[in-house]
């Protein structure tokens, strides 16, 4: 079969589509909120448009590069190295939000904790390349993948930020199963991460609230149960149609940041299902055509590299709709394309551009 001349306009489309629905979203999230406290409904809207058409360029400029120049040592490890130094960095600089997540150069601000899964992406790809046949030895093998993963995820923990942390595991284990890991290795990868995520909820006040409040929310409906029960609010006052753009009401300073992690939850009541399901198939098509290509190309790097980037993208749309559906517990996992957020949307855009280029080489 001839190789493909040009990149898979499904994957292409979709994402321009998802960028686009985030922008009307993030205006009709935050405008009234970006009134009062800066002075300009835009305020938001603005800077997300600066971000997007920097990840558009960027996209543009990896999709057309070849994605084998990606298989340097040099390249592999200097991204490992210096998401590693932004990673430990952060947590010495000063808490915004009572989080060391952000790095701030006058007004510009990056979060490491994104560019570490990518970073994990690539190296995984890299890695596992030439290893297919030894994926069983634990000690040459599959120690030496998950010790990246294990060193971001504690660093990202100490953040603290537990999701993007049990984003980083998945994504690894998603990429560590295609590569043919036997399944007991994940029963014996629980025998260390079970205790620790026990300990880190049920023994960390706030996150012991937030699932005492994921499994019932109503018994304190005015406390930690609150965010939860307007989430629930927003999806069921949209009905079948929504009640028109602009015209939420639960955005009006009920839904917490409702322009990054319950953007959707103002989508559900704008749009109705019928905007929010769109947004669910676009979602599923971008995972589809991402997994078609990973199975498609005859490239073991390749193959990685777009399942990784793949995964990255439904997971954490999976994370973020499950939890203003009170399907999951309150995480800080932005909606991807749609959520505000500089970081996200660039890094997003970028390892699309990769996956693009991928697609374009597939048989």
């Amino acid at each position: 079969m001839a190789k493909r001349v040009s990149v898979d306009r499904w994957i292409f489309g979709v994402t321009l589509v998802l960028v686009f629905i985030g922008l009307i979203m993030i205006f009709s999230a935050s405008a009234v909120m970006a009134s009062e406290k800066f002075g300009s409904g835009y305020y938001f809207l603005l800077r997300q448009l600066a971000f997007a058409v920097a990840g558009l360029l960027a996209l543009v400029a990896l999709m057309n590069v070849d994605y084998r120049k990606l298989k340097n040592p040099a390249i592999v490890f200097s991204v490992l190295g210096l998401t590693t130094l932004l990673l430990v960095s952060v947590l010495f600089l000063d808490r915004s939000h009572n989080t060391h997540r952000w790095v701030r150069l006058g007004g510009f601000s990056l979060q490491p904790s994104e560019l570490a899964k990518p970073a994990l992406i690539l190296f995984l790809a890299y890695f596992l390349e030439t290893r297919l046949k030894t994926i069983g030895d634990w000690r040459s093998t599959l120690l030496p993948a998950v010790v990246p993963t294990a060193l971001f995820a504690v660093l990202i923990v100490a953040q603290p930020d537990l999701g993007t942390a049990m984003m980083c595991v998945a994504i690894t284990a998603a990429i560590l199963y295609i590569a043919g890991m036997g399944v007991k290795y994940f029963g014996y990868a629980l025998i260390p991460i079970v205790p620790a995520l026990y300990f880190l909820i049920f023994r960390t006040p706030w996150r012991r609230e937030r699932m005492l409040a994921f499994m019932d929310p109503f018994a304190d409906p005015q406390g930690r149960g609150f965010h939860t029960i307007q989430s629930l609010i927003a999806v069921g006052t949209g009905g079948v149609t929504g009640s028109g753009l602009m015209e939420g009401k639960q955005k009006l300073f009920y839904l917490p940041e409702p322009q990054t992690d319950f953007i959707f939850a103002v989508t559900a009541e704008e749009l109705g299902l019928l905007g929010s399901m769109f947004i669910v198939i676009l979602f599923g098509v971008f995972c589809y055509r991402g997994y078609r290509a990973a199975v498609r190309t005859n490239d073991t790097f390749a193959r990685f590299l777009a399942a990784g980037i793949t995964t990255m993208v439904g997971v954490q749309a999976f994370f973020n709709i499950s939890v203003v559906l009170a399907l999951l517990p309150t995480k800080g996992i932005p909606l991807p394309f749609i959520s505000y957020g500089g970081s996200s949307l660039f890094i997003m855009l970028a390892s699309v551009g990769v996956l693009l280029n991928i697609t374009k080489q597939t048989d």
